[in-house]
């Protein structure tokens, strides 16, 4: 396990399993944004042991970037913990979270970095469906369950799009908060239990991944139902303590 680098302001979280087919054309795209706008940020990838040789790939193409660390586990314990983890393995101010695919276009980044580093929002989210955001390449299968997705979790939040996973917070949001998310999303456990004012949405181009298989299925589906009832259940809660105490 390389070192993280904690004196960097931003950290990108990217978790991976799997993504050999497109890992270095991320890394390039990414390290070249962080480049091109004189980011002070590093790229840590979390890989839940790839039998398919992305960490190898990604080991390599650290040694000629120093910004880039890999955090191996040992076994495919899921997206969320990914984040989790990455999160607890440095001290950076600033956050953020992108998918390893290309799905998460990365010359969006000075969009989503520059309101935190500016201190003009608390969070910002990329989003698929604000204007100016789209999707493309995408079956209307996914983009019916997508939008479904979103709705139900706009009950929870303002958000428009809860479940694009393309965000970054300053750490404080999450500063003591018990993140324990069910499944992939935990952009909408951050929105729904962190410690914000400010949220900012981004419109982006979403691009369905251009190689590789989804991980989104029928269980991804039902994982998701269930932490939006956890998440519902916690929001009661937490509205009956706040009442209580004014």
């Amino acid at each position: 396990m390389t070192k993280v680098n904690n004196d960097c302001k931003v950290s990108i979280i990217v978790p991976t399993y799997n993504e050999k087919e497109t890992i270095i054309s991320f890394l390039e795209k990414v390290t070249h944004q962080i480049s091109k706008n004189n980011f002070d940020a590093e790229i840590i990838v979390v890989d839940d042991g790839s039998p398919d040789g992305t960490a190898e790939l990604i080991n390599n193409f650290s040694k000629t970037h120093t910004n880039i660390t890999l955090l191996n586990r040992r076994e495919k314990m899921g997206l969320a913990s990914a984040c989790i983890y990455g999160f607890s393995n440095t001290n950076s101010p600033i956050l953020g979270v992108m998918d390893a695919d290309l799905s998460h276009a990365p010359d969006a980044l000075p969009y989503l970095l520059n309101p935190l580093l500016y201190n003009m929002c608390d969070i910002t989210v990329g989003s698929r469906y604000i204007p100016g955001g789209r999707v493309f390449n995408w079956p209307i299968r996914r983009y019916i369950i997508s939008r479904t997705a979103c709705f139900l979790g706009s009950l929870l939040t303002t958000v428009k799009d809860v479940t694009s996973g393309f965000f970054f917070l300053k750490r404080e949001v999450i500063n003591n908060v018990p993140l324990d998310p069910i499944g992939f999303k935990i952009c909408l456990e951050i929105l729904v239990k962190g410690n914000y004012q400010t949220i900012m949405e981004v419109p982006f181009t979403f691009c369905d991944r251009i190689s590789g298989k989804s991980k989104m299925g029928t269980k991804e589906t039902l994982l998701y139902l269930k932490h939006l009832h956890k998440l519902y259940k916690h929001k009661r809660t937490t509205k009956k303590k706040n009442m209580q105490i004014a």
